[in-house]
C-alpha cells in the first residue's frame, strides 16, 4: 500500500510539472490600474477580469462620435458572450470631451442609449497620461505607439492579454472587429 502512495504521489508531482504554466486573468498589470467609474466611484478592471474588454477612448464632440451607436450595438450582441465594451472619455484630441462626468453620462445615455460602462475622463497620451495608457500604449504592449484621436479601441482577452488594435476610423461593426472580437470570445 505505502508503495503504491508513493508511486501515486510521483505520477501527481510528475503531472503538475509537467503541466503548462498558466496565470490568473486578473494578473494582467491592465486590471491593477486605478480607476474611477463615470459616477466617480474608484475602481479597477478587476471586476471585469475573464472577459473579453473594448476598451475605446471617446468624446462627445467628434466627428466619430456616431460611433457610439455601434459600440453600443457590438456590446448588447455580445456581452452575453463575455464581451464588454469600456468607454473612457478623453478631452486630448480638439478638446472635444470639455463637459463634466455627469454631462458626459446624460449626452451618451439621451442621445445613443449607452448602456455600456463609462469611466472618469483621463488622458490617453502626454505627461498626464493615464497607467492603464501607459500600459496599453507603451513599449512593452504588442500595439505600441500613442492613440491617435478619439474612438481608438484596443481588444483585451479573456486572458489579460492585449489581442487587438483598432485605430479611430475603424468603426465598431466593422468585419475586422466583430471578427476579432469573436475571436477572443471563443478563448476560453
Amino acid at each position: 500500500m505505502k508503495t503504491f502512495l508513493s508511486a501515486a504521489l510521483v505520477a501527481l508531482v510528475a503531472l503538475a510539472l509537467m503541466a503548462p504554466l498558466t496565470s490568473r486573468a486578473d494578473d494582467s498589470p491592465l486590471y491593477s490600474a486605478p480607476l474611477k467609474d463615470i459616477d466617480g466611484k474608484p475602481t479597477t478592471l478587476k471586476p471585469y477580469a475573464g472577459k473579453v474588454l473594448l476598451i475605446v477612448n471617446v468624446a462627445s464632440l467628434c466627428g466619430n462620435t456616431p460611433q457610439y451607436k455601434g459600440l453600443e450595438a457590438l456590446w448588447r450582441k455580445y456581452k452575453e458572450q463575455g464581451l464588454v465594451v469600456l468607454g473612457f472619455p478623453c478631452n486630448d484630441f480638439g478638446e472635444q470631451e470639455p463637459g463634466l462626468n455627469s454631462e458626459i453620462k446624460e449626452f451618451c445615455t439621451t442621445n445613443y442609449k449607452v448602456t455600456f460602462p463609462l469611466f472618469d475622463k483621463l488622458h490617453v497620451k502626454g505627461p498626464e497620461q493615464h497607467p492603464l495608457y501607459a500600459q496599453l500604449c507603451g513599449e512593452k504592449s504588442p500595439f505600441p505607439g500613442e492613440v491617435q484621436w478619439n474612438f481608438g479601441k484596443f481588444l483585451i482577452g479573456r486572458d489579460g492579454r492585449i489581442v487587438a488594435r483598432f485605430e479611430p476610423e475603424v468603426e465598431p461593426e466593422t468585419a475586422e472587429v466583430t471578427t476579432a472580437v469573436k475571436a477572443a470570445l471563443a478563448e476560453k
